[in-house]
């Protein structure tokens, strides 16, 4: 038991919490030691009324008497569909006391991002991506947590949060091991399910210490409050009756106490018997009955509290319940002394002025499902309008308007689509997804039935394809979508079918369509997704003679607009791809570029083509030996997605192209370092995509090339880099990346195994680069010694190819296979002319490779000297160390 005794109710649930109390002082003690300590999460968990709000008061107390500044916030179980009602609630105080130039400023390049979220500043047009958002509020309470150290955040019925702020909330506590932030989180066990209840799981799992399970008071804390409260003559079968009707829930004992006063009820054993009966007056029916007895006016007074849920003034409430001014002051005052209603704590975080709160938010839910089914719909209705009329704009009053009876209102319709974007714009899809269902209901018109799940589709794409998937089959089965937006959903569709894993019904999707619409820009550009879908498909070409019918449509093209300059793209990809001659290769996508640069429309973050083009684009000049302009591309992708606050797939995508690209040019330790960021990016995001596949094949890829090849096969396991692999083509090819692994660690017979197979589905599509695909090289090297005939073929068919291919480095990398079978001087003289066209190669590790090979070949000490070199400048370790061996060890070198 507390060493005080508390006689007031707001202090009760505080009786037997000394373990709890201590925790948290010992927390907030750490966080004010030191500037440099990391953060930490408190985890309170308990049913209604057992003192969550209570412990979290208490925790301001202490906060605030040792200098901390505490922000705090507040879930609603009837604001749970309002985006970042929370995060607003514990941030919006700080920055509004900015200036907004300030705020700016503060906040930097997460202004544009986070600001729309934390309504601070107005949306753009675009769609903005969740996981952006979410990164810009983690990077926005991170720069606020080092002005305001020491800080402390206090967030209560966390169950009802919304679940764009769980979303920032587990993010953030995942990130605190540099930050020092207090983090008090309190919810009731259960209540919510999904992604939600996944991201609280996840805020659990940040904490160092283990989740606080309060419990109820035992009968002897029961009566000490009783006696606290009502004085030291209550009896003991009173007390143990006070007790065994509240089931020792502090919240009931605290109400149960107060009607006693009220009541003027002596606490001896002959009233016991009514203190039952006086407990159930204190919620559920009882608590209605109560509401009752204060007559029409402060029942209305109170549904109309229940329905605004927040921001609850007089005035507003007065034109909800249609009360005059004097009536509703007079609601008030009954409600107050009712202990219904209370004045807010001016401690507490709010986003709107208030004059009043619910004294308990088990109140406010009986008392909002007390109201008539009809009558809270129509109520909803008027709050739309009242909340519409103030200026605040659709999405603000979605919440209102998804609540309202379907009536074939029009009006309503575009409302609700008006909301969607609003959330749309602030990376908000599950709010817009609620609306946009919603006006599914009324239901639209029929002209307007098509948009609307178009829209709809849009709204789920990014989180569940398969239902996106429905909404624009439905849509496009329907009157109503015609022209650009009709090409559109089917280009969404196909998308959506894509990150479904259904590639082939993506294809036919749009070849169905493009074969509906006469010869135009519109059939070109579903042409151009078709060959697209079909270029990055990793099984069976799905129709005869594309390569053929895709240069025969390039050669058409002269980049006049986007879709030829798509198909002039794909052209090349797809000869890249087959091992056609580079500089031809080159020239075509040369031409899809206006003046050497990306043009209007196609850009990383227009959405009308999507980045698996440009991909492609930037792919072909990395495997062609334009490492410059493949680089630009990369890093320019890099700096689109943060600019743009697009944190997850795209710019997990635009790391390991980074990564690929600084690996390709040599710079492994830099490639290692991007790779591991984008499979970081990618674990968020999800196992199993393509994304994935990229960012854990070319660190594995980078891994060995550095030497590193326990590290390498330690990372292949962790992120599942075995079979099967992708349905699409990821760059390099990961079965070569995979058999290279295996010889690498010993596992010699499965990796000519794995290297077969990587050839064999490499012919099956045509793909003859042997950059691209070197299973063949690594196959010849494995069979020199059991199958050298074997062996002597495959590097005359690696040759060949890199003669065709015509690049410094296919043709380098061919003779070094070559040199590797031979031995004596035909091998030195093979290894110089490697050497001769990879030192005019962009691949600078290649080039270490054939140096030092070359200077071992001809016990060449400068050789193995400027080999030695390169392999250290590019961080190749397993490289230096050989190089090294043979300076230190070897014989006969001149």
């Amino acid at each position: 038991m507390t060493e005080v005794r508390p006689t007031a109710g707001a202090s009760a649930s505080l009786w037997e919490r000394d373990a709890e109390i201590a925790a948290i002082a010992g927390a907030v003690d750490t966080l004010c030691a030191d500037r440099s300590s990391s953060g930490s999460v408190l985890l309170l968990r308990g049913e209604a009324g057992l003192g969550k709000t209570a412990l979290l008061a208490e925790t301001r107390r202490i906060a605030e008497q040792r200098g901390c500044t505490v922000w705090s916030a507040r879930g609603g179980e009837t604001l749970r569909s309002v985006p970042f009602n929370v995060v607003r609630q514990l941030l919006q105080p700080a920055l509004v006391s900015m200036l907004p130039e300030e705020a700016r400023d503060y906040l930097g390049d997460w202004y544009d991002i986070a600001g729309p979220a934390l309504g601070i500043t107005e949306p753009g047009e675009r769609h903005a991506d969740p996981q952006g958002v979410c990164e810009g509020l983690v990077a926005a309470v991170r720069r606020l947590a080092r002005r305001y150290w020491p800080l402390v955040l206090l967030i209560d019925d966390a169950h009802w949060a919304d679940q764009e702020t769980l979303h920032w909330l587990a993010a953030f506590a995942d990130r605190l091991d540099d930050l020092p932030v207090l983090l008090v989180v309190a919810r009731r066990p259960g209540e919510i399910s999904g992604v939600s209840a996944r991201h609280l799981d996840a805020v659990a799992a940040a904490s160092d210490r283990p989740v606080t399970t309060l419990s109820a008071l035992t009968p002897d804390a029961a009566a000490g409050l009783t006696r606290a409260t009502l004085g030291e003559h209550a009896d003991a079968a009173f007390c143990r009756e006070v007790w065994a009707v509240t089931g020792g829930n502090p919240y009931e004992t605290v109400e149960l106490l107060a009607k006693v006063q009220d009541s003027e009820l002596e606490p001896v054993e002959a009233h016991a018997g009514e203190l039952r009966a006086l407990n159930q007056s204190a919620r559920g029916g009882g608590l209605v009955a109560r509401l009752e007895q204060l007559g029409i006016d402060a029942t209305r007074f109170a549904w109309a509290a229940a329905i605004l849920g927040t921001g609850v003034t007089v005035d507003l409430v007065a034109r909800l319940a249609t009360l005059e001014h004097a009536d509703a002051v007079r609601c008030a005052e009954l409600l107050r002394s009712a202990r219904i209603l209370t004045a807010p704590d001016p401690a507490g975080a709010r986003t709107a002025p208030a004059d009043l709160e619910f004294v308990h938010p088990l109140i406010a839910t009986a008392v909002y499902n007390s109201i008539p089914d009809a009558l809270r719909r129509a109520m909803h209705g008027i709050a739309a309008r009242i909340v519409t009329d103030s200026g605040r704009g659709a999405a603000a009053a979605a919440r209102h308007l998804v609540e309202v009876h379907p009536d074939d209102d029009e009006e309503l319709v575009e409302q609700l689509r008006e909301a969607a974007r609003e959330h749309l714009a602030v990376g908000a899809p599950d709010a817009a997804r609620r609306c946009l269902e919603r006006a599914l209901e009324e239901p639209p018109r029929p002209e307007v039935h098509a948009h609307v799940l178009y829209e709809l589709g849009c709204a789920t794409f990014l989180t569940a394809p398969a239902r996106t998937i429905g909404h624009l089959r439905a849509a496009l089965g329907m009157p109503g979508l015609d022209g650009d937006r009709r090409v559109d959903a089917v280009v969404r569709l196909s998308q959506a079918l894509l990150h479904n894993d259904q590639m082939e019904e993506a294809v036919r999707t749009v070849e169905a369509e493009a074969a509906r619409l006469e010869p135009g820009p519109a059939r070109m550009r579903l042409q151009a997704v078709q060959f697209m879908w079909e270029g990055i498909h990793a099984g069976e070409t799905f129709t005869p003679n594309r390569s053929e019918r895709l240069a025969e449509l390039a050669a058409t093209c002269t980049g006049r607009d986007n879709s030829e300059r798509a198909l002039l793209i794909l052209r090349g990809f797809d000869a890249m791809m087959r091992g056609e001659n580079a500089e031809e290769i080159v020239e075509l996508c040369d031409r899809a570029l206006v003046n050497g640069r990306l043009a209007p429309g196609l850009g990383w973050t227009d959405s009308e083509w999507g980045v698996e083009l440009l991909l492609m684009l930037a792919g072909v000049y990395a495997y062609t030996d334009r490492l410059d302009r493949a680089e630009s591309l990369y890093n320019e992708a890099l700096h689109a997605y943060e600019s743009a606050g697009w944190s997850g797939g795209h710019l997990a995508l635009a790391h390991a192209y980074v990564g690929l690209g600084h690996r390709r040019r040599g710079r492994l330790e830099a490639a290692e370092t991007s790779l591991r960021e984008s499979l970081r990016l990618a674990e968020h995001v999800g196992r199993g995509l393509p994304l994935y596949w990229t960012a854990t094949c070319n660190l594995v890829d980078t891994l060995l090339a550095r030497g590193r090849v326990d590290e390498a096969w330690t990372v292949a396991e962790r992120h599942g880099f075995t079979p099967p692999y992708p349905s699409t083509i990821v760059l390099p090819d990961p079965r070569s990346v995979r058999g290279r692994l295996l010889l690498a660690v010993g596992r010699t017979k499965e990796g000519i195994n794995e290297l077969e197979a990587a050839e064999k589905a490499a012919a099956a599509r045509g793909h003859h680069n042997p950059v691209h695909v070197f299973c063949a090289a690594d196959l010849a090297r494995a069979l020199a010694t059991e199958d050298p005939a074997r062996a002597g073929r495959l590097a005359v068919d690696v040759r060949r190819r890199a003669e065709r291919f015509g690049t410094d480095t296919a043709l380098g990398e061919a003779l070094r296979v070559a040199a590797a079978l031979e031995t004596g001087q035909r091998a030195v003289r093979l290894a110089a002319q490697a050497v001769a066209y990879l030192e005019s190669s962009p691949c600078q590790y290649e080039h270490a490779a054939a140096r030092i090979e070359y200077g071992t070949l001809a016990r060449s000490r400068p050789d193995l000297e400027r080999g030695l070199a390169l392999a250290r400048s590019c961080g190749a370790d397993g490289l230096a160390a050989q190089a090294q061996q043979e300076l230190d060890h070897g014989v006969g070198l001149r």
